[in-house]
């Protein structure tokens, strides 16, 4: 995997059109500096992979546009030491990102195919965060509770197990709808485990699974 000059002058130019568009979480910027997104797409879309678009990754999958991940994680106000559980790995691109930004990230795939790809890949950029092949509806009991989630993909329904295992004091960041639009929602929980929700426009994911393939 080479990451050159030009790789990193073209990160450069997307920070700085993410910056532009409203995305002012210095330690979200920089972390997209950081993690080199060509490793993520097939060689063929090596120049393509700094502009703001989606691209598809396989199994029906794509890898989001690099405004909507950095949307999602300004929401999410990460903090260094956060327990996190992404739901959606795909290509690996946000769990890359929450783990430049020191989280202590879990992350659920329901795709074999991808779950096996982004595995490998994470841990050759030497991050290790824990992944699982898996149904993210169940959430991660084993591991709960977590300080924050996010599900990069759409849900038609927030799952109430991942509530459950929300910390009281902690926030959710999930694209809701079952149709081809979704809402962004930050969903809060108080200290005293009351739920509240706030709407941040809309965008367009993939729909959020059920069940593993077989």
């Amino acid at each position: 995997m080479i990451d050159n000059f030009r790789h990193k002058g073209m990160r450069k130019r997307l920070v700085e059109q993410l910056a532009e568009k409203g995305i002012s979480d210095q330690r979200v910027l920089e972390a997209i500096m950081n993690v080199p997104r060509h490793f993520f797409l097939d060689n063929a879309f090596a120049k393509q992979a700094y502009s703001d678009t989606a691209f598809q990754i396989g199994a029906g999958q794509t890898i989001s546009q690099p405004y909507t991940v950095a949307f999602q994680t300004q929401l999410l106000e990460v903090e260094k030491g956060d327990k996190i559980l992404e739901i959606g790995t795909g290509s690996g691109y946000q769990a890359s990102i929450l783990c430049e930004m020191g989280a202590k990230l879990y992350s659920i795939e329901r795709q074999r195919e991808l779950f096996l790809k982004a595995k490998n890949l994470i841990n050759e950029l030497g991050y290790s965060p824990k992944l699982k092949y898996g149904d993210g509806f169940e959430g991660w009991e084993a591991f709960a509770p977590f300080d924050k989630m996010i599900i990069t993909c759409g849900a038609p329904y927030i799952p109430e197990k991942l509530v459950e295992q929300l910390n009281n004091g902690g926030k959710m960041v999930v694209p809701l709808g079952a149709g081809p639009v979704q809402e962004m929602i930050l969903l809060t929980k108080s200290k005293n485990g009351e739920v509240s929700q706030r709407s941040y426009g809309k965008f367009r994911f993939v729909p959020m699974l059920k069940d593993t393939e077989k």
